[in-house]
């Protein structure tokens, strides 16, 4: 998992890491990756020559595109406290009834759309490695007779994991089955993404 950054005399697993384990160790089953860290740089444990080697957005991808179900928050509470990007933490899933592999390059990218046990919203994980790209998702996957929020945990304008990990930026949109969502991801980055049915008001 990922405390081998924390006392790894190399650096930190590199940022592709993450890309080629669903094609290695996770075929064997789920694995426990402790993703969710915010504090990137180790800041807090005074730990210069340590470091976790992708963006924040990224750390909230691996939710999705890698299977636990007995996930975890691995950072500090005060690291999440007020921070608007652990709404995300909060609301996925542990376990998922259907999974959806949007596309993938070993080593290179993987994008994977997941629907909860037991409800009707989607997660959407897609990731990178230390090259920055442009991807496309088609939600053709979500019913095709109902309208979606989604809520996007994006790499900001700028961000890149080696220098500015922590840039995020949150957005919202309507989404449907016949939609496309452009994913952007900086270099060493990723992007989580909640799809949640519309509910429409009750009639008074």
């Amino acid at each position: 998992g990922q405390e081998y950054n924390a006392w790894s005399g190399d650096g930190g697993n590199p940022p592709d890491h993450t890309t080629i384990l669903p094609f290695t160790r996770l075929l064997g089953g789920p694995m426990d990756f402790t993703p969710g860290i915010f504090d990137l740089f180790f800041d807090a444990a005074g730990r210069p020559d340590n470091r976790v080697n992708t963006t924040l957005a990224k750390q909230l991808a691996l939710y999705v595109v890698i299977y636990s179900p007995m996930q975890m928050a691995a950072d500090l509470p005060e690291n999440y406290e007020g921070h608007p990007a652990s709404a995300f933490i909060r609301d996925v899933p542990a376990d998922w009834e259907k999974t959806v592999p949007l596309h993938a390059s070993i080593g290179d990218f993987v994008t994977i759309a997941r629907k909860e046990r037991g409800g009707d919203d989607w997660y959407i994980g897609s990731i990178t490695d230390e090259n920055g790209r442009t991807l496309e998702a088609k939600l053709s996957f979500l019913d095709v007779d109902r309208e979606y929020e989604a809520t996007i945990y994006a790499d900001a304008p700028g961000a890149d994991w080696k220098e500015r990990p922590s840039m995020i930026e949150i957005r919202k949109e309507r989404v449907r089955a016949s939609s496309v969502l452009e994913i952007r991801l900086a270099p060493g980055g990723g992007q989580a993404i909640r799809v949640a049915p519309v509910v429409s008001p009750s009639p008074e």
